[in-house]
């Protein structure tokens, strides 16, 4: 049996990690591992479009781009079953609640990642999937309605002609 309770696989993002057993809440999952890089290098390295960077505080980030790093292959989500935790410098992947076999293990990057880097839109978490789904539904269902609504006073005009037309003929 493999010592971690979850698996690299494909995802709707890209690559993703999800649970081969079931993993209890509250569980110190994975590491996020990588060089410690200064303020300066950090921002070096975010402007040639390294996205694997970890701000850790306002001096030290963490560098996640090391393909030995998993911790790197958890996702986003606004809907999260995992947090990140800081604890004396080190970041680690705690469960928020049990997970299924199967499940994605997903966590929240935060509004300024999401905004500055996925961008509201694009996120693709099941949450925010739902939410533009209804709004698309919700819009052309107000669309059909509009149109019903013309549709129906064109018939009235049209209907109010032709008894205008009928008593016009009948005079």
């Amino acid at each position: 049996m493999p010592s971690r309770p979850f698996r690299l696989g494909r995802s709707l993002t890209g690559f993703g990690i999800f649970a081969t057993r079931p993993i209890k809440k509250r569980l110190r999952i994975a590491e996020y591992k990588g060089p410690i890089l200064t303020q300066k290098e950090a921002d070096r390295a975010e402007r040639r479009g390294n996205r694997y960077l970890y701000e850790v505080s306002k001096n030290r980030t963490i560098d996640g781009t090391p393909h030995s790093n998993i911790a790197r292959y958890f996702n986003h989500s606004c809907n999260p079953n995992a947090e990140s935790i800081v604890w004396r410098g080190r970041v680690f992947i705690k469960t928020l609640r049990n997970i299924k076999p199967g499940e994605e293990i997903v966590y929240d990057y935060g509004t300024d990642y999401l905004k500055n880097v996925i961008g509201r839109s694009n996120c693709k978490c099941s949450r925010c999937r739902r939410r533009r789904a209804k709004k698309v539904r919700e819009t052309r269902a107000l669309k059909k309605r509009r149109a019903a609504r013309a549709l129906g006073r064109k018939k009235a005009s049209r209907q109010a002609n032709k008894k205008a037309a009928r008593s016009k003929a009948a005079r």
